[in-house]
C-alpha cells in the first residue's frame, strides 16, 4: 500500500518496471528531493519495499527500478551466447541516466545502491556528477576506477613498472585460481563460477527447488547465520580469501545450490524470520523461476572479463566527488571481500564521504534486516548533503 509499480519504455532499449512512492504524478511537481534506489543480486526493486514509504513520508519521490536482467524489466538479452556487453557497468550507468531522463528529471538528488547496485550508484556518481548528485553505497564498498600505469615511459623492456595501483582484489594474480584450487580444502571464487555456463542452471534448477535455493542463499549471507562474523583480510591471496565463508570461496567441486543447501535453515528458523517472509521470498522465487538468473550473472561476466570492462580504464584517477556515505550490516562479509578496497573507498575513492556505518544486527541484506536503522541513516545523510525536501 503506497507504492505504485508501472513500466516505462525506452530506456536503453529496455521496458523498464519501476516502483514508486511519495509523489503523484497528477500534481505538478515542485521542488523535491529525488532518490533513485539500485537493487543488487538476487533481488529485485522489491528489496527496496521497506525503506521506501519511510523516506516518502520524509518528503522525498523515491523510485527503484528493476534492473537490466531483473523481474518485470524485459529487453534485455538473457542468452549466455547472446549480448554480454549490455550488462557492463557503464551501460547499466546509462540505463539509469535514461529513466532520470524518462522521468522528466535534470537530476536526483541521490542514487543509493546495494550490493552490485552499489557498483553501478558509484560509477553513476563518478561518471555523471551532474545529474547524480550523491550517493550511498551499501554492502560494496568501492574502490575506485582500474588505473592505468603512470610514469612508465622510461621503464626497460620487461622491467618493473611504476604503475599507479588500485587496491589489490580478489582476483588479482594469475596463480590465484590455481592457488584456491590447490588448498587443502579446494575453493573457488563465486564470481568466476558466476562466470561459467553452468551456473544458471545450477540455480534455477536446484534439487531443492528454486524457492528453498533462494531461502537457504539469503539465511547464508544474513545475521541469521550465527557464523557470519566478518573481520578484515591481511591481502588477497588464496589462503586468505579462503576464511571467508563459502558463498564466496565456494568449495571446488560444488555449484552454488549445493553450496547453500549446507546452511538451510530449519522450519523454526524460516517461521522466525520477520525481515524476509515465505510470502516476500515466493515474490523472489516467482521472479526467478520467470526469468532465470543468466541475465544478472551476465553482470558477474563482465566484472571478470578485462576485454568486456576494459573501458572502465577511460576514467582511471577520477574519483566521485558529490557527497557519499556507506552502509552495510556489521555481520556483513561483503565489505571485506575485497581486501583494501574499504579503505580505498574512503581514503582515495571518494572526496566527500560524510560517513562509513556498520549496522548491528544485520547481515548482507541490510535494508530488509534493519530497515530502521538504514532509513534513519538516510535521512541523516540527506541532511547533511542538503538533499531538499518537499
Amino acid at each position: 500500500m503506497g507504492i505504485r509499480s508501472r513500466s516505462v519504455s525506452s530506456i536503453n532499449g529496455l521496458t523498464m518496471h519501476v516502483l514508486e512512492a511519495g509523489f503523484e504524478r497528477t500534481v505538478k511537481e515542485k521542488a523535491r528531493g529525488r532518490i533513485m534506489l539500485l537493487h543488487g543480486f538476487p533481488e529485485l526493486a522489491y528489496s527496496w519495499r521497506k525503506v521506501m514509504l519511510p523516506l516518502a513520508q520524509a518528503g522525498y519521490h523515491v523510485i527503484a527500478p528493476d534492473q537490466r536482467g531483473y523481474g518485470q524489466t524485459t529487453g534485455w538479452d538473457g542468452g549466455y551466447d547472446g549480448d554480454v556487453a549490455s550488462f557492463r557497468p557503464l551501460n547499466l550507468v546509462q540505463d539509469a541516466l535514461a529513466l532520470v531522463n524518462a522521468m522528466g528529471w535534470r537530476s536526483v538528488d541521490a542514487v543509493v545502491g546495494h550490493d552490485y547496485g552499489s557498483t553501478v550508484a558509484a560509477w553513476c556518481a563518478l561518471v555523471r556528477p551532474d545529474v547524480f548528485k550523491s550517493v550511498v553505497m551499501m554492502s560494496a564498498p568501492f574502490a575506485g576506477p582500474p588505473a592505468l600505469g603512470f610514469d612508465t615511459a622510461d621503464a626497460a623492456p620487461g622491467g618493473a613498472l611504476n604503475a599507479t595501483k588500485a587496491p589489490p582484489s580478489a582476483w588479482s594474480g594469475s596463480r590465484l585460481h590455481d592457488d584456491l584450487a590447490g588448498l587443502p580444502r579446494p575453493r573457488k571464487h563465486y564470481q568466476w563460477y558466476y562466470s561459467t555456463r553452468e551456473a544458471e542452471g545450477n540455480m534455477r534448477h536446484a534439487p531443492q527447488g528454486i524457492h528453498a535455493f533462494l531461502r537457504a542463499y539469503y539465511h547464508h549471507k544474513s545475521a541469521d547465520w550465527q557464523a557470519n562474523k566478518p573481520f578484515k583480510l591481511k591481502d588477497a591471496s588464496a589462503g586468505e580469501l579462503a576464511k571467508m565463508p563459502t558463498y564466496y570461496l565456494m568449495d571446488l567441486h560444488q555449484g552454488m545450490a549445493e553450496t547453500v543447501a549446507h546452511e538451510m535453515p530449519s522450519a523454526s528458523e524460516t517461521a522466525q524470520c520477520q525481515w524476509l517472509t515465505d510470502g516476500e521470498l515466493s515474490v523472489y522465487s516467482a521472479a526467478y523461476a520467470a526469468t532465470g538468473f543468466q541475465g544478472p550473472l551476465n553482470w558477474y561476466r563482465c566484472s571478470t572479463s578485462d576485454l568486456l570492462n576494459s573501458d572502465l580504464k577511460l576514467f582511471s584517477g577520477r574519483t566521485i566527488d558529490v557527497p557519499s556515505c556507506f552502509i552495510a550490516g556489521a555481520s556483513d562479509w561483503g565489505t571485506y571481500q575485497k581486501p583494501g578496497a574499504f579503505e580505498a573507498m574512503q581514503q582515495t575513492a571518494c572526496t566527500q564521504m560524510t560517513r562509513c556505518q556498520l549496522v548491528e544486527g544485520a547481515g548482507h541484506w541490510v535494508q530488509q534486516e534493519q530497515p530502521q536503522a538504514v532509513v534513519a541513516l538516510l535521512l541523516a545523510f540527506f541532511s547533511r548533503a542538503d538533499l531538499p525536501l518537499a
